[in-house]
Parts: C-alpha cells; sequence; structure tokens
C-alpha cells in the first residue's frame, strides 16, 4: 500500500509540473492565449486635466471604496459642498469680470497731446 501511495503521489506531481511548463510562459496558463488582462478594480479619474475644474466634475466624481472604507454619505456631503462652492465662486468671478469690462468700457481714454499745437 505504501508503495501504491508513493507512486501515485509521483504520478501526480508529474502530472502538475507538466502541465505547469507545457503553458509555454511558466504561468500555467493555456499556451492558445495566456491569461486575459484584468479589469482595473479602480473606475478611471474623470477629473480633467486640460482645464480648470467645473462644480459638474466634482458632482461626477465616485471614490473607489477600500477594504477599511468610508462613510459614503460623508464624503458625497463634502463634494456637494465643494461643487456648490465652486459654482458660488464661478459666479462671483463672472460678475466681477462683467463689471469691470462696464467700468473699462465707461473710462473716459486718457487725453493725447498733439506735438504739433
Amino acid at each position: 500500500m505504501f508503495w501504491f501511495l508513493m507512486v501515485a503521489m509521483v504520478v501526480v506531481i508529474a502530472a502538475v509540473t507538466l502541465a505547469v511548463l507545457s503553458s509555454g510562459d511558466g504561468t500555467g496558463a493555456p499556451a492558445t492565449g495566456g491569461l486575459r488582462d484584468v479589469e482595473p478594480d479602480r473606475p478611471a479619474d474623470p477629473l480633467p486635466l486640460d482645464r480648470p475644474l467645473a462644480p459638474a466634475d466634482v458632482v461626477r466624481v465616485r471614490l473607489p471604496v477600500a477594504p477599511r472604507g468610508y462613510r459614503m454619505a460623508e464624503v458625497d456631503d463634502v463634494l456637494d459642498r465643494l461643487a456648490a462652492e465652486l459654482a458660488e465662486r464661478d459666479a462671483r468671478i463672472a460678475d466681477l469680470q462683467h463689471a469691470l469690462g462696464q467700468a473699462q468700457s465707461t473710462q473716459a481714454p486718457p487725453p493725447t497731446s498733439d506735438p504739433h499745437p
């Protein structure tokens, strides 16, 4: 019985070794295509790199949850507040730029001195 178990164990080890080595790349995957690419476990960062952030960009952000996690409602509240403050800031900047443009257009042009009286 002992010899039978020893032979069976050697056969199993040889079969596993042969299966791993016959995959071609040593990973154990079938030689026809290997392992397929894994899907990323984090969503792509939706924040634009080519322009300043807008409130809508912040609203679209969804942070991934790690094993220890976070309180989703609190993070969503912070992101909502940040988006609202960005919208308020952008509106204030637009108002100030409009007021500046009006002030500059109503200002009289500086007098030009004529070198030949």
